[in-house]
């Protein structure tokens, strides 16, 4: 097993099967620019290279995130900015509907500044 799936592996279930397919969905949305790395321990999605958005867990909210690299750029209610210069997260409940139409608008936007 690799260093990224060993990443979900350890997340409990229901949380780690909707963050797997978040995963697919964000590699799937754009397979021949989007790519998966690990940094700082954390699955990293970059778009031809550059930053672009990561999975990781809140303690302070208690939730799983997506934070947006220039999300700082992007004026949206459900985007938290929380203290941060260029990121912005989205907090992802367990117990919702995951918005995934709305994650793919989010990193549609965002490439334009990359």
């Amino acid at each position: 097993m690799n260093p990224i799936q060993e990443y979900f592996y350890r997340i409990k279930e229901p949380e780690r099967s909707t963050l797997l397919f978040l995963r697919k969905k964000i590699l799937e949305s754009d397979p021949e620019n989007i790519t998966e790395t690990l940094s700082f321990g954390l699955p990293f999605f970059k778009y031809k290279k550059k930053m672009l958005c990561y999975l990781y867990y809140s303690k302070k909210y208690k939730q799983h995130y997506v934070s947006f690299y220039h999300g700082d750029r992007l004026d949206h209610p459900l985007l938290i900015q929380d203290g941060r210069k260029k990121f912005k997260i989205l907090l992802i409940d367990m117990e919702e509907d995951l918005p995934v139409s709305f994650i793919m608008n989010v990193i549609d936007d965002i490439k334009q500044y990359l």
